[in-house]
């Protein structure tokens, strides 16, 4: 079953959601987040999820997998010093998640060519290189784009 987020609770919660956009390289965990949005930590996981469609750890891990992508593409970092620069504090861990959300590993990523998309704004390369899911959680065999509602549940 659903949790209903009321209006007040989805301010806090976008504060929450804030703090991570911002602040996504600094240790940050559950109980944290949950005292930025004055709710228990039980309480501020159950209504992040219903109101955004992912766990806090899950949108933590996104943002930073997004920014490894672009410290990747300039190239002058190494995997190692991308994955500490993005809060990160296991290589194996990040790489795994790294592969898990692009569909290859971070080095194959930096290896590849980027130039194609130098010419597009960021604010519309942000949304088409928003990392995916590479496991359906329904097994229809599509990538889910996270963040987006399951359309298997959606219904």
């Amino acid at each position: 079953m659903l949790e209903r987020v009321t209006l007040e609770d989805l301010v806090r919660l976008r504060r929450a959601r804030d703090v991570i956009d911002r602040d996504y390289a600094l240790p940050l965990d559950v109980p944290a987040l949950a005292r930025v949005a004055l709710m228990s930590s039980g309480h501020f996981s159950r209504s992040f999820r219903a109101a955004f469609g992912e766990t806090p750890y899950n949108y933590l891990m996104t943002r930073r997998i997004e920014r490894a992508k672009a410290l990747l593409r300039r190239g002058d970092l190494s995997v190692t010093e991308v994955c500490f620069a993005v809060g990160c504090t296991s290589l194996g861990s990040f790489s795994s998640r790294f592969t898990e959300l692009v569909g290859e590993s971070p080095s194959a990523y930096r290896a590849r060519r980027h130039e194609e998309g130098a010419a597009i704004p960021a604010c519309v390369a942000k949304i088409y290189t928003r990392p995916l899911r590479t496991r359906d959680p329904a097994g229809a065999g599509q990538p889910v784009r996270i963040g987006e509602a399951d359309p298997a549940v959606a219904s």
